[in-house]
């Protein structure tokens, strides 16, 4: 699972007919710090995720296994929205 947060929403008038029905947010990936990356992603919303939220991304067969949608060409999906993040320090 890797974190992120909604900056965005997809959408395509003309798209795969298993894509008809999933909500897509464009997130950007965050570090446990919360520290953002330059990487985005474009996941499936299934928890209800809108802009400005934190939210847990799955991807590749983990998410078409979220969606129930084995067939589906869905990469990555939103499993989670985040209340907080704790990351203790180890030396």
């Amino acid at each position: 699972m890797e974190l992120g947060k909604v900056i965005g929403s997809v959408w395509a008038t003309k798209k795969n007919e298993k894509l008809n029905g999933n909500k897509l947010l464009v997130v950007r990936l965050v570090d446990s710090y919360e520290k953002p990356s330059k990487e985005l992603v474009v996941a499936a919303d299934i928890v209800g995720a809108g802009a400005g939220d934190q939210v847990l991304i799955v991807r590749g067969s983990s998410a078409r296994y979220a969606l129930s949608a084995s067939g589906s060409p869905i990469d990555a999906a939103i499993v989670g929205i985040v209340d907080s993040v704790v990351v203790e320090e180890y030396e």
